[in-house]
């Protein structure tokens, strides 16, 4: 998704591109996920005004792109079944509203009213009309032909094998087909960043976290909006609550009728099978929401794996000490609702030297503030 993204809006700017991707088109991450487009599932601050600013795009993007990326405007809204939960999300919208967002938070009636599927054992709902829904595979296979018919070449089938230098400077991509010159990279490996930043000595603080779904068969239209519960949006931020197994769930029923319900945050290396225990605990809790979905045949089930950072957030812009190398990887689970800003600002600051805005919060050198000579020193 990110590397189409970047690929696409590249091309916009009429700079020669050329995408390898090691396995087939849209075999990652991107083909392993649902389709959520939310602003209420970012931190305040920083990451949240990222997301509005991407979030923007996606009202031309379909027209733009010429394809239909089902892309649907409804809103969304996330699930309080808990007091405590109550008082946290009320602080979290709080602080979401200070930084533009626009969410408010529903008593039972007020969010039965508006998803009359929910159960009626639910103490409230927040609730933003800016979140949507869009299918991932569409829209990144639309980024692709977007840069393909501007120019782009798309390489599948390609690994990247190392880098050609001339002191710091990249001259040149190594890859299973052959030697490619540049003298600009962009590492958009999502969870296999590291070990493209490994060819050129940079640690990437990026690991592999599953998120398992369930897809249920066609229904008539029962659910206009996603969800997601309060449990699910603490533990994308707290690791600890991930581990203890009490995660939550994010639910949306797609163009086509389906439900996509998870979602696990696991850390299990590269590990992409489904298990039981996941598969039951998801269906448990989603047809605790939305009693409707007790009677439900599911048809499959599927693990995607996301980019996670340690603090969250994604590693956006240049690598210190080698010029012309670019990071555009760590989205975690908001690689599809990031994917325009991200591709536009990587683009921008390639074409013109800067991305336009201040995007410190998410350099690389978060992580590392001292290069190997400050450290020396």
């Amino acid at each position: 998704m990110i590397g189409s993204s970047v690929a696409y809006h590249l091309s916009k700017r009429r700079v020669g591109v050329l995408l390898v991707e090691k396995k087939g088109l849209v075999s990652g991450t991107s083909g392993a996920c649902d389709g959520l487009v939310y602003l209420q599932s970012k931190r305040p601050g920083a990451h949240l005004k990222l997301a509005m600013e991407s979030r923007k795009r996606f009202d031309s993007l379909q027209e733009e792109l010429g394809m239909d990326i089902e892309f649907r405007s409804h809103g969304g809204m996330v699930v309080v079944e808990k007091q405590e939960e109550l008082e946290a999300m009320r602080l979290f919208v709080e602080d979401q509203k200070e930084t533009g967002l626009e969410v408010m938070l529903l008593d039972r009636k007020q969010a039965r009213a508006l998803e009359p599927s929910l159960s009626e054992g639910i103490l409230a709902c927040t609730y933003s009309p800016l979140d949507g829904q869009v299918n991932p595979i569409s829209l990144a296979l639309a980024f692709l032909q977007g840069a393909k018919a501007r120019g782009a070449k798309i390489f599948p089938f390609t690994g990247v094998t190392g880098f050609s230098r001339k002191s710091h400077n990249l001259v040149g991509v190594k890859t299973t087909r052959g030697n490619i010159e540049t003298r600009v990279v962009v590492n958009a490996a999502g969870v296999h960043a590291p070990e493209i930043g490994k060819m050129i000595d940079a640690e990437i603080p990026i690991k592999p976290r599953r998120g398992q779904l369930l897809v249920t068969e066609a229904l008539p239209p029962l659910l206009t909006r996603g969800l997601l519960s309060a449990k699910y949006l603490a533990a994308k931020y707290n690791p600890a609550l991930a581990e203890s197994g009490d995660l939550g769930v994010s639910i949306e029923q797609t163009k086509n009728g389906g439900f996509l319900l998870g979602s696990t945050r696991e850390f299990v290396g590269y590990d992409r099978r489904t298990t039981w225990s996941a598969m039951k605990h998801i269906a448990l809790q989603t047809s605790r929401i939305i009693p409707a979905l007790r009677d439900v045949r599911v048809i499959r089930t599927f693990a995607g794996l996301r980019p996670f950072t340690p603090d969250g957030l994604p590693i956006l812009g240049p690598v210190r000490n080698v010029e012309g190398f670019f990071m555009a990887s760590g989205h975690e689970g908001d690689g599809i609702a990031l994917s325009p800003i991200t591709g536009e600002l990587i683009a921008k600051w390639i074409a013109e030297g800067s991305p336009g805005m201040d995007l410190s919060a998410f350099s690389l050198e978060r992580f590392w503030p001292l290069d190997v000579e400050s450290k020396a020193i």
